[in-house]
């Protein structure tokens, strides 16, 4: 497989993959910084041939850059899941998502597209998360949390059940979300009070 972004965030994903028992052929990237990551080849993006054949993830923490790049491309867009996460054989995860060490996704959530699920995080029962969404590290959704489309929930944050969380917004580290947040709303604190909001 080959996956594309040669920043941190693709380490802790090709570490997956080499737990899963698969193989990297290379490291995509726009503007190269390094030649290998791990003894794989970091190649510039144009000069490797994508074909809707080619099994690739992207390997970037960034939710608008990853919905950029899978839009533009055609490839077999592969999730990629660490071997000690937990999954419930009653939830799904979308093409291209990355669920790292030790998270939860608990029965009848539903994952979408070229999300990131990062360590730790816990996903409770009936939850639904939007595509191009981040779910970072030791943040937990009670039941039937609503997540839209390319919002980040921030390390460490949590949200109670029930709630919905518009698209494009973003959850601060830490913060403890009581009621429904609105598009592209940036949330901080406990309890977690919107700021300002993103650019649409």
């Amino acid at each position: 497989m080959v996956l594309y972004g040669a920043s941190g965030h693709c380490k802790v994903i090709m570490d997956s993959v080499f737990l899963q028992g698969d193989t990297v052929e290379a490291v995509l990237d726009d503007n190269p910084k390094k030649e290998h990551i791990f003894e794989i080849p970091v190649v510039k993006a144009e000069n490797f041939k994508i074909t809707k054949n080619t099994l690739l993830t992207i390997s970037i923490g960034d939710n608008k850059v990853r919905k950029m790049i899978s839009e533009k491309i055609s490839a077999k867009f592969h999730k990629v899941i660490h071997p000690t996460a937990i999954l419930s054989k009653h939830s799904s995860v979308g093409e291209g998502t990355v669920v790292m060490a030790g998270a939860i996704i608990n029965p009848d959530s539903v994952i979408g597209k070229h999300c990131i699920i990062n360590t730790g995080a816990v996903i409770d029962h009936d939850c639904n998360i939007g595509d191009y969404a981040h779910i970072s590290p030791n943040a937990s959704l009670a039941g039937d949390v609503k997540v839209g489309q390319g919002t980040h929930i921030g390390i460490g944050a949590s949200v109670i059940q029930g709630v919905t969380i518009g698209k494009w917004a973003i959850v601060g580290a830490g913060a403890v979300v009581l009621k429904d947040v609105e598009d592209y709303a940036v949330v901080v604190g406990n309890p977690g009070r919107i700021i300002k909001y993103t650019e649409k």
